[in-house]
């Protein structure tokens, strides 16, 4: 079942009284389906992880509406999907920087559906350029992130003030701005679900100023505003060439931070909205054009995570956790 963003579809030759019964009965169709399994949305969704978690979810049941920032690319995997069998699946544009596309994607819900079962926040972005052959020389262990190695491996790998705005943009506050969006949608459901699609990066140890470790470790000191003021603080020192000097983060900078703090948000909500379960995950260096198609585990495998999570029963379900594929793991 392929939609357009308005919810049109286009049938010519056709009377207006048969387009119109047509139409009704789609969305009668699909509200169905919706009473019966729920119904999710996907950020991020027109390729790797993101569309392989709409195709597992669309697996199970669940109506899926797959968003993206570029509408015929997005239309373009809901197609794949349809071919593949999965017709519960609909496209809606979406830019998570841009606060109209975000309102179109949250009255759209509203107005269709009013409610949303699960919300899987995947989309993101490096805030790096690193040249193809490069990503093959870089190395994710402890020592090549934060100790020995660290000074080598940052000169392969671009970073500028620019990069680390459009970063923050996209991975903390594209987040922040969403959810808050969705959340009173979410919360007509019964079993309502938030996942962020995050990052190993983004735990404390590697956060080397001990003040912001333990500002972001505080689970009960955690506000937005704290979070907030630290990702402005990161910002306005890397303008400055002052990473170092400040102890942030220098083998991608804004990633890290970003991705940390958008873990600490979550667990703020966590606390904030009981009856969802909030939780973050990484879903391991995942073999998409991201990195150059260089990690090593799979699209399917690397859904695995967000897909339990958000599907895992009420009696099981924890909130304000990370987890590392499908095991539970720390936020440190």
């Amino acid at each position: 079942m392929v939609v357009d963003p308005g919810m049109r579809i286009q049938m010519p030759n056709v009377s207006d009284e048969w387009k119109n019964c047509v139409f009704c009965s789609l969305i009668y169709v699909m509200k169905m389906l919706w009473k019966t399994y729920g119904i999710a949305v996907v950020t991020g969704a027109n390729k790797g992880i993101g569309l392989e978690i709409c195709r597992q979810l669309a697996s199970k049941g669940v109506l899926v509406v797959l968003t993206a920032r570029d509408e015929e690319r997005g239309l373009e995997a809901v197609k794949s999907l349809r071919v593949s069998g999965f017709s519960e699946v609909v496209f809606h544009q979406l830019d998570v920087m841009d606060e109209l596309s975000v309102d179109s994607l949250a009255n759209f819900i509203r107005n269709q559906f009013g409610r949303l079962d699960i919300l899987v926040n995947n989309a993101g972005i490096t805030g790096t350029e690193i040249k193809e052959d490069d990503w093959k020389k870089l190395r994710f262990g402890d020592e090549d992130i934060i100790g020995v190695n660290a000074a080598s491996q940052r000169k392969l790998v671009k970073q500028t003030y620019e990069m680390s705005i459009s970063c923050l943009r996209t991975n903390y506050y594209g987040v922040k701005h969403l959810t808050e969006a969705l959340i009173p949608i979410l919360e007509r459901s019964n079993s309502a679900r938030i996942v962020n699609v995050s990052s190993s990066l983004g735990k404390l140890k590697y956060i080397p100023n001990e003040k912001t470790k333990k500002m972001l470790g505080d689970v009960d000191g955690l506000t937005e505003e704290k979070v907030e003021e630290l990702v402005e603080e990161f910002l306005e020192d890397f303008k400055n060439d002052l990473l170092e000097t400040k102890r942030w983060p220098t083998l991608f900078s804004a990633y890290t931070v970003s991705k940390a703090a958008q873990n600490a948000y979550a667990r703020i909500l966590a606390k904030k909205y009981p009856k969802i379960a909030i939780n973050a995950v990484c879903p391991g260096f995942t073999c998409t054009d991201i990195n150059n198609n260089t990690g090593s585990v799979t699209t399917e495998e690397a859904a695995r995570g967000p897909v339990m999570l958000a599907l895992m029963p009420d009696h099981q379900r924890p909130s304000g956790c990370f987890f590392f594929q499908t095991e539970m793991s720390t936020f440190e």
